[in-house]
């Protein structure tokens, strides 16, 4: 039988996520795990070395907090809204203190993930010739082709410690589920030597078995749930609420000001026991305008074999 693995997010953080640790942080846009973000700051885990497709505010957050000492990243800014503040001041002028960067594009961190959850050496891409990016990355390198005696880039496997990804669902083995737009959720898991995933409800066994193509990270991969409602706030969750554009545009004078922006993560993350508390510290009129009506989709039909004597 599945072992039942949900526990409380503060459970799953202490006992997954420590100081030194390499972490992913996944989801592209759409399911981004903030609330478990937030409660690695309260939990005063440090010296991160923070892997993730878009940095976007979370990574200002830990960054400002003192939980990342490293990024490993592509793209980064804060979705559409702009710069990342805290990121740019470390980079530019070393204030407070200089961040090690490793910097790919997109489509080379999802390579890297595919190479670290094959357990394969390396990955080729062909898109960084011509790119500038190889000059400043050197672990970009360029490789001669077995096969045709050409040459072509590669890039070396990700294998986090941890990564954590957010879901609209789960049951309680971790089977989970999500649907609408999704990144590189999946492998950012199989590369990592343990995974939390968050959730908006757990549902029964039998709701994920009748929909199984859903199930993009399934049980045997997971090492701990844990449910959190409204927890990819201000991202978004298709399905449950919409993303918190507002919140996304306030965050640039917030983050522009580094006393603002350390007086926010003490007032509505360090301050907060939990994310109800940091809900209610946002306000919950603010989530109230962010619902959505429903829409479902379709249906198939699996179809099944036809035992003799049983009814067609």
């Amino acid at each position: 039988m599945n072992k039942d693995k949900v526990v409380s997010l503060s459970e799953a953080v202490a006992a997954h996520v420590h100081s030194g640790d390499t972490i992913a942080i996944e989801g592209f846009s759409h399911l981004i795990p903030f609330a478990a973000g937030h409660e690695i700051i309260r939990q005063g885990i440090t010296d991160l070395t923070f892997c993730r497709m878009t940095p976007d505010l979370l990574c200002d957050m830990m960054l400002a907090a003192g939980s990342v000492s490293r990024l490993v990243c592509s793209f980064f800014a804060s979705g559409s809204a702009g710069s990342l503040h805290e990121v740019r001041r470390r980079l530019e002028q070393h204030d407070p203190a200089p961040l090690p960067i490793e910097e790919y594009s997109h489509h080379a961190m999802v390579l890297r993930y595919h190479a670290g959850a094959a357990r394969l050496p390396f990955m080729p891409i062909r898109s960084f010739a011509g790119s500038d990016l190889p000059k400043v990355n050197p672990d970009i390198r360029l490789v001669e082709d077995p096969y045709t005696g050409g040459t072509t880039y590669v890039v070396p496997p990700l294998n986090p410690d941890v990564t954590i990804v957010h879901a609209q669902r789960a049951d309680r083995a971790g089977n989970a589920q999500m649907w609408g737009i999704t990144g590189v959720q999946q492998e950012a898991v199989y590369a990592a030597d343990r995974a939390i995933v968050v959730v908006e409800e757990i549902v029964e066994p039998e709701v994920v078995r009748a929909d199984p193509n859903r199930t993009l990270i399934p049980a045997h991969a997971v090492d701990a749930v844990a449910v959190v409602p409204q927890g990819a706030h201000p991202s978004y969750v298709q399905g449950s609420y919409d993303r918190d554009c507002a919140f996304y545009r306030e965050w640039t004078p917030i983050s522009k000001d580094p006393t603002r922006l350390r007086e926010w993560i003490d007032t509505h993350i360090r301050g907060t026991a939990d994310h109800e508390e940091y809900l209610d510290s946002i306000g919950r009129e603010r989530m109230a305008g962010l619902a959505v009506a429903p829409r479902p989709s379709g249906s198939v039909d699996y179809g099944r074999r036809i035992l003799e004597g049983s009814p067609a």
